[in-house]
């Protein structure tokens, strides 16, 4: 059950990605994030009032949610610091950078987090793993050769370091989210660190982008409320993935990323993106890379 609802994550995930892309084309990133986030707040709401007045409204059924201590609150917290700080960078970075560059960035995620677990956990790679890490990093040194044809240079464009770093701090609260999803329910983690990273969003709007918000301009889209309900329900089939006792979260990692192939497809059909052909090679390289590491955590 935990692969098929990683599998509904990606595809989700891929959806996500391209509405980001539409609604962020010609757009201020804070306010939309910022409306994201307010979004994403409101879908869990109810299931919030319910849990905290105890009424019960949904008892029973899967969108039944408990109350959390101040430890739990505080563990939510920091996951939405971890996030938002992620979401900021990688906003950036998908409004001046074509989508069918970002998402195979994004796509090696998972190379991150095993490294993480070597790091952190101690775990060791096999001969899998180490042939999917080389694999993703080989795709990367091509993928860098197609941008450049498009007049982005990796070592040089500063949009592609907020991806990579998005892409590193993504690692982290993925690490993050197999040490809390063990301790926590997941619809509180989902419901609570939407509200909290609303609070922290409002702050920033009003202090770096509100002063600003003539020369940054902002307008409305109807791409940005999908970007919530996309990604609310990405991540509701995610945290109930990482919740089984059984889910493996280099697996998990690994197939959410697979939501590349649904924003590249995206890229071409939608945004009529250039280089397809480079860039498909290289993403074939990355899935490639991303089938070794999944046989190496068997």
């Amino acid at each position: 059950m935990w692969l098929a609802l990683a599998f509904t994550s990606a595809a989700l995930l891929g959806l996500y990605d391209a509405a980001k892309k539409k609604a962020l084309t010609g757009n201020a990133v804070l306010p939309v994030l910022l409306f994201n986030t307010l979004f994403s707040t409101l879908l869990f709401l109810p299931m919030m009032l319910s849990a905290e007045f105890g009424l019960e409204w949904f008892t029973g059924t899967l969108l039944e949610m408990p109350t959390g201590n101040l430890h739990a609150h505080a563990l939510v917290m920091l996951k939405a610091i971890i996030v938002l700080t992620s979401w900021i960078f990688g906003y950036f970075g998908i409004k001046h950078l074509p989508i069918t560059l970002v998402g195979p960035i994004n796509a090696t995620r998972p190379v991150m987090v095993l490294v993480g677990a070597m790091l952190v956990f101690g775990e060791r790679l096999n001969l899998y793993q180490w042939i999917g890490v080389l694999l993703s990093m080989g795709s990367l040194f091509l993928l860098s050769r197609a941008g450049r044809k498009e007049g982005v240079r990796f070592t040089h464009n500063r949009w592609v370091v907020c991806v990579f770093f998005s892409a590193l701090v993504g690692a982290l609260s993925g690490l993050y989210d197999k040490f809390i999803m063990q301790q926590l329910d997941p619809l509180f983690v989902q419901s609570w660190y939407n509200l909290y990273q609303l609070l922290l969003m409002g702050v920033l709007v009003l202090l770096l982008w509100f002063p600003r918000r003539a020369i940054d301009h902002f307008r409305w889209s109807w791409a940005i409320p999908l970007i919530s309900i996309f990604l609310s329900l990405a991540d509701f089939a995610y945290f109930y993935a990482l919740s089984d006792e059984e889910a493996l979260i280099s697996v998990v990692s690994m197939v959410r990323r697979s939501s590349v192939v649904i924003s590249f497809l995206c890229g071409a059909v939608l945004f009529h993106e250039q280089n397809l052909k480079a860039k498909a090679f290289d993403l074939v390289l990355i899935l490639v890379g991303m089938l070794f590491l999944y046989l190496g955590t068997r």
